[in-house]
């Protein structure tokens, strides 16, 4: 467990404690689990997830700003996903991993199709707002701040999505791209397995990325594409968010597979092998198909 993970845990109720660590993940709280611990609360929804927003924040990786953030999507299923910010030393600061987006990319990554709400213990900045304009459940998701409630469509007015690029598809909505199946490892056929689940409408860039682990555990991530081009999320940072969930850094990566559509209008090949090589991982298994 992280450092400030433990500090966060340990400044929670001990009866909330007790529960929380019942569970194999403190990120990924399960409906049941939640129910449990608004009854010992005695707490509205909005309000535990307030004070459970510490909780999230502990695994921000913000080695520039050095200021953590922390996020919980609400799924659909009644299940909360928790998410942080991520920043990378001598990378561009556009591979930074927003709070929000790695709540919402948390939640998709493990089957949600839809979202409730989002809580988030500063305002989202424009880039996240966009971000989560991209979803389902734009139109009606809830925003919950310290101090205040409001809708995503208030606090981005006029916006522009999907729709007005012609697009039908919305992320979390359910993917299935038809591409050729490769040759190769099963860390590559990991990586072609995610890349078939992932959104990119604009591109039809469809990518994925497989991460084996020093422990022998595998990870996956997909790419989310964005009306607005720049905050979509590439498919090693959607990897990343799930690494950092588990309280790991970069580090913990001895090798890497990405694999991505033959007929998409761009490429993750450079960046993917540059923010890995500057943790050390030369190791990138590469096909397009």
């Amino acid at each position: 467990m992280l450092a400030t993970t433990h500090h966060a845990l340990n400044a929670l109720p001990a009866s909330w404690q007790a529960l929380l660590t019942q569970h194999a993940s403190l990120t990924h709280l399960p409906a049941a689990l939640i129910d449990a611990l608004l009854a010992d609360s005695q707490l509205s929804k909005r309000d535990l997830s307030l004070q459970l927003l510490p909780l999230a924040a502990s695994f921000a990786y913000a080695n520039i700003s050095h200021f953590h953030v922390g996020a919980i999507a609400w799924g659909h299923s009644g299940d909360w996903y928790l998410g942080a910010n991520m920043e990378f030393l001598q990378q561009p600061l556009a591979q930074t991993i927003h709070a929000e987006q790695c709540a919402i990319t948390h939640a998709w990554l493990s089957g949600e199709t839809g979202l409730q709400a989002i809580t988030i213990n500063a305002s989202p900045c424009g880039h996240c707002r966009q971000f989560m304009n991209e979803t389902n459940s734009a139109k009606a998701l809830q925003i919950h701040l310290p101090g205040r409630d409001q809708t995503l469509q208030q606090l981005l007015p006029d916006a522009f999505g999907p729709v007005d690029l012609g697009i039908v598809d919305t992320l979390l909505q359910p993917q299935q791209q038809l591409l050729p199946q490769p040759q190769g490892s099963a860390l590559m056929q990991a990586a072609w397995l995610a890349a078939t689940h992932s959104y990119a409408p604009y591109s039809r860039a469809y990518a994925g990325v497989a991460l084996m682990l020093a422990d022998g555990r595998l990870l996956t991530g997909r790419y989310a594409e964005n009306a607005a081009f720049n905050p979509s999320l590439p498919p090693l940072q959607s990897a990343l968010t799930i690494l950092r969930l588990l309280g790991l850094e970069p580090e913990a990566i001895r090798q890497a597979a990405l694999f991505e559509s033959q007929a998409g209008a761009l490429s993750h090949h450079a960046s993917t092998r540059a923010l890995l090589a500057a943790y050390g991982i030369d190791s990138l298994e590469y096909q397009r198909g």
